[in-house]
């Protein structure tokens, strides 16, 4: 069953320090409100590891943790902005007027990011006419939207620049494995993630909203999680899981991420 309506979920205030080190067994993730599980992004079907998001904001960032059930904790790439998509992963995305955020992280702490923006709102005098998304000397490739029908529905909007080397200023991140990674002869419980955006980064993508949110604001967020499948040693896609399905194999469609609801 899929998602129709985009879903809620809850980002609550807190005033006390976090530090990025992926435990999140402190006692401000147990005050925090932990997502159902996730579930397979086209039809809905529960994941079979289990998988949890619950968020936090303060006065200068949004904070993400994750806790994923993983009985083989599995990882290859370590060099920054490799494609982390072909290990297991966790993956946030972020709407923002006109372009939106894509971050990769692996259970090595491996990360990958794009900031794309939809080709028909960068334009000469623009608010995007800047040189940190300057088309001639930034490393740039195109998403036209994917157009398989068997797995994927093109984009309404058409074509994005996909800036590959940008990097969301201020990010921190922390991954804390609780088992042996890369190791199959013993039974792992899995690991977890802790992310902090600050509001500077979120703010440059909007025209005029401003952050830190107040009492009752959204934000588009979208969390997936893609667990590749081995069978008899061969590699045969990967499965992917988020909060709610939305009928599509396809992690870009800023339209049905689900809305973070803050709360004070």
């Amino acid at each position: 069953m899929t998602t129709k309506e985009p879903m809620y979920y809850t980002c609550r205030k807190t005033n006390e320090a976090i530090v990025i080190d992926g435990n999140l067994d402190k006692a401000v993730w147990q005050k925090a409100e932990k997502s159902r599980p996730f579930v397979d992004m086209v039809n809905g079907e529960p994941a079979f590891l289990e998988t949890r998001v619950a968020s936090l904001w303060d006065e200068q960032n949004l904070y993400l943790g994750f806790w994923l059930a993983e009985p083989n904790v599995r990882a290859s790439l370590t060099e920054r902005d490799s494609f982390i998509w072909y290990d297991n992963d966790v993956e946030v995305f972020i709407d923002g007027d006109d372009c939106y955020y894509e971050f990769e992280i692996n259970a090595f702490n491996t990360i990958y990011e794009v900031m794309f923006i939809y080709q028909d709102a960068l334009r000469r005098g623009s608010r995007f006419d800047t040189p940190e998304f300057d088309l001639y000397t930034r490393n740039v490739d195109v998403l036209s939207g994917f157009q398989d029908p068997t797995r994927y529905n093109k984009h309404p909007r058409g074509k994005r620049w996909a800036f590959m080397d940008y990097d969301f200023p201020g990010l921190k991140t922390a991954v804390k494995v609780d088992g042996t990674i890369n190791d199959p002869s013993c039974a792992d419980k899995g690991w977890t993630v802790e992310l902090a955006f600050p509001w500077k980064g979120i703010s440059k993508m909007y025209a005029s909203r401003t952050f830190p949110p107040t009492e009752g604001d959204t934000l588009r967020v979208n969390c997936f999680r893609f667990e590749n499948m081995r069978f008899n040693g061969q590699n045969t896609g990967s499965a992917g899981w988020a909060l709610g399905a939305h009928g599509a194999y396809d992690s870009h469609r800023p339209e049905c991420f689900p809305y973070l609801r803050f709360v004070v």
